[in-house]
């Protein structure tokens, strides 16, 4: 019997091992093929709006799913090849060289990742389409996707398999090369098994983890300033570094002290499933720390993409309150008025007439203490009349609206800038008006140069009188449109385009809501099938591992059984213990990401409550799958146990 031969049985017996496995590599493959595919896809990529640039986006998607494969590789084989180090030692004690042994894993390696290869381009091929329509579906475009096979998607996929397959190889070749006889046979023997007397300094270590990760969060809240990127690495560190400990350390600790308050008596069910956490929580540590920090990642990225999506029409309009301005152009205006009239759009048309003047606005926490710059003064009353909901401030007070202030500062807390001043210089005189309060969001459309300044029609003329013969005074008149109908939006922004002088001074709500929605739906798209990646990957890992535990724990399934405990017993046990095991790196990484995503709201500057709440809860109900898969090996490891 040939090396061949003895690899292909081999893969057919341990076929009960490897099959999550097998469907986890498939899974990535199959979605590494989609991404390479859509990066390919010329009919999504010429519907799309000239922003959003879908082959830049998917190469960084492709990369970093890369990354995961690899850890997951990587992760997974460690864990069998840990699982068949006594069959491995076996073949060292009847005198097979060491050379063998490696030319036989690798033939082995290189036929599973040959099937989940296929496998994976197959089903790719067949549910790119599927994907294409979902990617349409959140993009908002209108048509059928072309059923085509993608050959530079397939080279791409080929590629990455043979970069994974050689990583894994020069894995298994340390590990042989590396362990002794003896090594192997000890190797899936279970660890930690005596439990020493905790000394101060892992008293200390224990709650130093805590005081870590507590730092990270009260850092992540104050983090953005002039020190932002300093702040979110030593969040990062910090966080992470915490969790390991609190892994490695801290649980075990707190472990410890649970059994000695019990005086060493836990019980039937607390000895089936809080001591073998107490004797593998070491040994586990970075299996632990990497699944619930890409659990964290996969959240709070996931969050953040959907809280994009979801409030892409809210931010719009509070950069664009109106559908389409033209200013200072009374031409363009009647024109586009008469172009929407024939067509039958109806629409509320309004002129605004105002000005603009140099300003100065005291700020405390800049080196001069001021910023100099435009002020459009915009009257209230004159507001209100075209449509917008709006107080009129008292005279000679002014209220600012800004959409994108915390964009312009170097942290988000505003309380500290404003109330302040604004002083205007004529004439050698300085005159001070309060400016009470900022608002964020405009009361025209961002395209409209000059901080915009909301004051009654009396501050108006007085503030006109002071300013109109100095630098920089210039009279506005901003002619705004509202077309009620949004199924009409459509066609008057295509109308609108003849009458733009920039893409940004121009821009109408419509296009710019159109492209964010663009932008943001290839982001939740990307983020989505990224975190099941993760996910598979995550639930995986921690699967094969409690496989590898049921293994080691059958003599005591046994031992059990010849107590008089029946399988029900036994099994209410592990239950308690893999509701641990899988709830604690989940309900950490939750906690991890809840305080990121509060951290990165002047990102998405919208409520990230219900995208959370979604995100997690389907991150959740997908990752419990995984410990229902590990209660149904564990019953079947008990069953056999107790024959």
């Amino acid at each position: 019997m040939t090396v061949f031969d003895l690899a292909l049985r081999s893969m057919r017996q341990n076929v009960k091992h490897y099959y999550l496995y097998f469907f986890a590599l498939i899974f990535s493959m199959s979605l590494f093929f989609v991404f390479a595919s859509l990066k390919y896809d010329q009919q999504v990529q010429n519907m799309l709006d000239s922003s959003v640039n879908i082959t830049i986006a998917f190469q960084s998607a492709a990369v970093l799913l890369v990354v995961i494969i690899g850890i997951f590789a990587v992760s997974s084989n460690s864990i069998f090849l840990r699982r068949r180090s006594r069959e491995i030692g076996l073949y060292q004690l009847i005198g097979l060289s060491k050379g063998w042994i490696i030319r036989y894993l690798l033939i082995e390696n290189i036929l599973l990742g040959l099937g989940a290869l296929l496998a994976g381009i197959i089903s790719g091929a067949l549910v790119s389409r599927l994907f294409v329509l979902i990617l349409m579906k959140l993009l908002n475009l209108d048509g059928l996707p072309s059923i085509d096979f993608s050959v530079p998607a397939a080279l791409e996929t080929a590629v990455v398999f043979i970069l994974i397959i050689f990583i894994t190889s020069i894995q298994m070749i340390f590990m042989i090369s590396r362990r002794t006889l003896l090594g192997l046979f000890q190797a899936d023997k279970q660890p930690d098994l005596v439990s020493k007397r905790p000394s101060i300094l892992t008293a200390i270590l224990a709650i130093f983890g805590v005081i870590l990760i507590g730092y990270g969060y009260e850092l992540s809240g104050r983090m953005v300033d002039e020190q932002l990127a300093v702040n979110a690495l030593l969040v990062m560190a910090s966080t992470i570094t915490g969790t390991y400990i609190l892994f490695r350390v801290t649980i075990s600790w707190c472990l410890y002290w649970f059994r000695k308050r019990k005086k060493g008596h836990l019980g039937f069910y607390n000895s089936l499933s809080l001591a073998p956490l107490m004797h593998r929580m070491k040994a586990n540590a970075n299996s632990l720390t990497l699944i619930t920090v890409l659990s964290a990642l996969t959240l709070t990225f996931v969050t953040i993409s959907y809280s994009l999506y979801y409030s892409v029409e809210q931010v719009t309009r509070n950069e664009y309150p109106y559908d389409f301005t033209i200013e200072n152009n009374q031409r363009d205006a009647a024109a586009f008025t008469a172009e929407l009239e024939s067509r039958g759009i109806h629409q509320k048309h309004q002129t605004i007439d105002t000005f603009r003047s140099n300003g100065i606005i005291l700020d405390p926490l800049t080196e001069s203490g001021y910023r100099e710059g435009m002020l459009l003064w915009l009257p209230a009353e004159q507001l209100q009349q075209s449509g917008r909901d709006i107080s009129v401030p008292d005279y000679g007070e002014v209220v600012e609206y800004n959409a994108s202030a915390l964009s312009l500062y170097d942290d988000i807390d505003l309380s500290k800038r404003y109330p302040t001043m604004i002083e205007l210089r004529s004439d050698k005189q300085t005159k001070s008006y309060p400016l009470n309060e900022i608002f964020l969001e405009n009361i025209v459309n961002a395209g409209i140069s000059g901080r915009q300044m909301l004051v009654s029609e009396a501050t108006l003329e007085e503030v006109e009188r002071r300013m109109s013969g100095t630098d920089g005074f210039e009279r506005v008149q901003i002619d705004t449109f509202q077309v009620p109908d949004n199924k009409e939006l459509a066609l008057a922004s295509s109308l609108y385009q003849k009458y733009k002088t920039d893409d940004f001074y121009s821009a109408d709500f419509y296009s710019r809501y159109t492209s964010l929605l663009q932008q943001s739906g290839l982001l939740i798209f990307i983020a989505a099938f990224l975190g099941l990646a993760f996910l598979a990957s995550t639930g995986s890992i921690l699967y094969f591992k409690q496989m590898s535990e049921a293994e080691q724990e059958k003599q005591s399934f046994r031992t059990l059984r010849q107590l008089g405990f029946d399988e029900k017993m036994i099994m209410k046990g592990i239950l308690r213990k893999q509701l641990l095991v899988f709830l604690l790196p989940l309900f950490i990484g939750i906690l991890h990401s809840i305080y990121a995503v509060k951290a990165s709201y002047f990102i998405t500057l919208a409520d990230d409550t219900i995208p959370a709440m979604i995100a997690m809860g389907a991150y959740a109900a997908i990752y419990f799958m995984f410990a229902f898969f590990t209660l149904g090996y564990y019953k079947k490891v008990v069953k056999n146990a107790m024959l």
